[in-house]
C-alpha cells in the first residue's frame, strides 16, 4: 500500500469555485502552529476562513480537506508572474511545523517522504511545470517565510518536483544591499521579476527588494539567508533562469 492510499479525509468548509482554468501551480506551506491537530482544527474552522487541500503531519499522515477542483484559501495576498489570484491557480499543501516564530524544528524524514509522494502525484496529474512548484514565501515575500530554508527542495527535485539547481558556493565579491542604487540593482530586480517574483524594476534596493531576495534565498540558496544579493545569490538566480 502506498502513502497515497492512506490519505484521510476531514473536509473543510472553507473553499469556493476556482476562477479561470484548473490548477497549474503547487504551493507549499508550513502551519506555523504548536500542534498539527490545532492546525487541522483551524483549517477546518469556518470562522478562520483559511484552508488548504492537504495537511501533512510529522508522522507522515496526510489529511485531505478540500477537493483539488475547488479553490482552497491558503495563499492570501500573493502574486507570481503577474498573477494575483494564486488560490485559483494552485493546490496548497500545509506541512505541520511550528515555524520560525516557534523554534522552527527540522522536518522529519517520514513527513518529507509523504510530501514528496503527494507532490509528485499532484504535479503529474495536473501537468504542473517545475518552475511553478513554489513556497508560500515566494508568492508573498513580504508576509511569509514558509516552508523556509530547512525544507529540502533538492530532495523534492530529485523526485521530479520543482525547479532546482545546486546553489553557487558563497565567494568573496561585491554585494548589493539595502540602500544601494543603480544599474546592478535594476538588473537584479529584472531577473527576479522575470523568474516570477512580484518586484518592480526601479534600481533601488529597498525593503521590498530585500524581502524578495530573502524569499529567493530561503528556497534556492538556503545555506545563508540574509537578504543581501551576493555573488552566490545572483549566480544561483542566473542558473535557474538559464535552466527553465
Amino acid at each position: 500500500m502506498s502513502i497515497l492510499d492512506k490519505i484521510q479525509v476531514q473536509l473543510s468548509p472553507n473553499h469556493n469555485e476556482r476562477i479561470g482554468g484548473g490548477p497549474d501551480m503547487l504551493l507549499l506551506h508550513y502551519t506555523g502552529m504548536e500542534t498539527g491537530e490545532g492546525a487541522l482544527a483551524r483549517l477546518c474552522d469556518p470562522v478562520a476562513q483559511v484552508s488548504a487541500h492537504y495537511l501533512v503531519f510529522e508522522d507522515g499522515r496526510i489529511v485531505s480537506m478540500v477537493d483539488e477542483e475547488r479553490r482552497a484559501w491558503h495563499a492570501g495576498v500573493a502574486s507570481w508572474a503577474g498573477e494575483v489570484d494564486i488560490n485559483s491557480r494552485s493546490i496548497g499543501i500545509e506541512i505541520v511545523n511550528a515555524g520560525h516564530e516557534l523554534g522552527y524544528p527540522d522536518f522529519p524524514e517520514v513527513q518529507i517522504e509523504s510530501v514528496v509522494a503527494l507532490s509528485a502525484d499532484i504535479v503529474e496529474r495536473h501537468s504542473i511545470s517545475t518552475p511553478r512548484v513554489l513556497a508560500h514565501s515566494d508568492v508573498a515575500p513580504g508576509r511569509k517565510a514558509d516552508p523556509g530554508e530547512k525544507f529540502p527542495w533538492g530532495l523534492l527535485a530529485e523526485a521530479g518536483v520543482g525547479h532546482w539547481v545546486a546553489p553557487v558556493e558563497p565567494i568573496d565579491g561585491p554585494v548589493l544591499n539595502v540602500g544601494d542604487r543603480g544599474d546592478q540593482v535594476a538588473e537584479l530586480q529584472y531577473q527576479l521579476a522575470d523568474y516570477g517574483y512580484g518586484i518592480s524594476v526601479d534600481g533601488w534596493f529597498g525593503d521590498v527588494t530585500a524581502q524578495v531576495v530573502t524569499a529567493f534565498q530561503r528556497h534556492f540558496r538556503p545555506g545563508l539567508v540574509d537578504g543581501a544579493a551576493d555573488l552566490s545569490t545572483v549566480g544561483t538566480l542566473r542558473l535557474l533562469r538559464d535552466a527553465r
